[in-house]
């Protein structure tokens, strides 16, 4: 049984693979091959985490497939610097403020291009039969002890025992990528034993194990990154011993833990992410570290309001809602605003959360307000934009940082961002119309309120009180068409990014309230547009 076992095994080994790839590594059948035996038949051949990234990164440019499905906003300078450090198979660090999808960009490369992976089932360390050199396996089959010449860690103790009880019959699973990514955020309470592993105690009791077998060994999220990703978020917040543990991994791809006499090969790809303050503080990550890690990429906030909107509408959390374009506009107009206003200290940074978080608290006023109530579709009106007060995450520059600092700032960015949204709809309009407009107004007034709805039998109702205002209404018509090809052009946009459009589509129940959203858009930019022909007084608009 030995000589056959070892026949089979070395032949497999010293083959040319038997299958056609769909991915890098991947047989076109793989969901077939469950045990080592198919694995051993087909002549399987292990196929690196970074030269998994590299196969799959050519065939999807080949394909002009989306690369890094989700990320906005990077067309021109990031991804072609991922792109490059791919192909040349680097370690590297993302470089950016918070809330630059620095962590989100690292996810995506695992999920989208590393390969299936076949995995002895249940290991903790993603351990491939095949990782072990074929003297070593054929020991295990054949249930003998193996004196290594050299202590290497290859699979973990559990992983041999099933060899060992299985023998050809070991069960394979299939791993993806996002299971073989591994995220570490720097804190003072990780420590060196976290990242490399330890000596268990406990095992050497439990097991009756010698101190320094394998199977005394517990993985820390080094090998548990095996054959895939490791992400550690914020690295110079991590103290300089830590970092040295890091460094023979970039250096050599291996590390040992403590006196255990065992190297270790992770066989993984390291990412590290920074703020830009520590990235250049000297002395914040050690030289040796800094050099290794081959490619240093810089991310940014989004540039333009377009892009804003198209993440805030990937990320938000929200219920079923519909979210008007002219609601996201205001947002991200607040949001850009903030990230170049002198007030806000730019030291920090304006976060994306800081618009995905303030839609859910609109969808959130909404129901509040209205959806609730009346049994109708939750959807964001100008009238609610103040509610965001509560998400709003900065820091104030100069003025003392009180909350009353604050709120004005934001207050006056809610104002400017209500500008000029609402002029962008009237720009085009004849201004023949706004005469019209204030003539009507005469001795007459608009009342705007989160609870009065555009159409029931209140006599506040929106559709009642434009009864009285034939050229407003009118006027609210056309901007309302407007809006609604705003509003088809956005959802063809965000298919084209792969993000959900379902609280974009414009419902037969979403009418009513998008109508009322328009009114209170229009009324707003007739106070601001020049001349002026109104003036709003607690939510009543009168002629100016």
């Amino acid at each position: 049984m030995a000589q056959e076992f070892e026949n089979f095994v070395n032949r497999s080994y010293n083959s040319e693979p038997k299958y056609a790839e769909i991915m890098a590594g991947v047989p076109e059948d793989y969901r077939q091959i469950k045990t080592l035996r198919d694995l051993l038949e087909i002549n399987y051949k292990i196929v690196g985490a970074k030269e998994q990234l590299r196969r799959n990164l050519i065939s999807k440019i080949k394909s002009k497939s989306i690369k890094y499905p989700g990320i906005v906003g990077f067309d021109d300078d990031v991804i072609p610097a991922l792109d490059r450090a791919i192909l040349a198979c680097h370690d590297m660090i993302l470089v950016g403020h918070i809330g630059q999808a620095k962590t989100r960009i690292v996810q995506t490369i695992a999920d989208t291009l590393l390969s299936p992976m076949p995995i002895i089932r249940g290991s903790m360390t993603n351990d491939c039969p095949l990782d072990l050199p074929p003297r070593d396996l054929v020991f295990l089959l054949d249930d003998k002890e193996n004196q290594m010449s050299t202590p290497k860690f290859y699979v973990d103790g559990e992983s041999m025992k099933k060899i060992r009880n299985n023998k050809l019959d070991t069960p394979i699973e299939w791993v993806d990528g996002k299971y073989r990514f591994k995220y570490v955020l720097a804190t003072p309470d990780i420590s060196v034993k976290d990242l490399v592993g330890q000596i268990d105690a406990i095992k050497i009791t439990k097991n009756g194990t010698e101190m320094y077998e394998i199977e005394s060994y517990s993985p820390g999220q080094l090998m548990q990154a095996k054959h895939g990703l490791f992400c550690i978020d914020e690295l110079p917040v991590l103290d300089t011993r830590k970092q040295v543990a890091l460094l023979s991994v970039l250096q050599e791809g291996r590390f040992t833990t403590g006196a255990y006499p065992v190297i270790f090969e992770p066989k993984t790809v390291f990412f590290a992410t920074a703020n830009p303050i520590d990235y250049t503080h000297s002395g914040k990550i050690i030289e040796p570290l800094y050099d290794r890690l081959k490619s240093h990429i810089q991310t940014h906030y989004p540039r333009s309001i377009h892009e804003e909107m198209l993440i805030v509408m990937q990320e938000a959390k929200i219920p079923r809602s519909f979210i008007p374009v002219f609601m996201l506009k205001i947002l991200t107009r607040i949001v850009q605003a903030a990230r170049s206003s002198t007030e806000i200290n730019q030291d920090k940074g304006v976060s994306v959360r800081m618009g995905i978080h303030s839609l859910e608290l609109l969808v959130g006023e909404a129901e509040r307000t209205r959806n609730i109530m009346h049994d109708i579709l939750a959807l964001p009106r100008p009238c609610d934009i103040f509610s965001i007060e509560q998400s709003v995450k900065f820091e104030l520059a100069e003025l003392d940082d009180t909350s009353e600092n604050r709120s004005r700032v934001l207050k006056n960015l809610i104002y400017n961002s209500v500008k000029d949204t609402s002029l962008e709809y009237l720009k085009d309009v004849d201004p023949s119309i706004f005469d019209l407009i204030k003539k009507e107004f005469l001795g007459k007034s608009f009342q705007v309120s989160q609870t009065i709805l555009y159409s029931n039998s209140m006599q506040s109702s929106y559709d009642n009180q434009l009864k009285n205002f034939n050229s407003l209404l009118n006027l609210v018509t056309v901007i309302c068409q407007k809006i609604i090809s705003d509003q088809e052009t956005f959802v063809k946009e965000t298919r084209k990014y792969e993000i959900s459009s379902d609280n974009l589509i414009i419902s037969e129940n979403a009418q009513n309230e998008l109508k009322a959203g328009v009114v209170e858009l229009v009324l707003d930019g007739l106070c601001w547009i020049e001349p002026k022909i109104l003036d709003r007084k607690e939510g009543v608009y009168v002629a100016n």
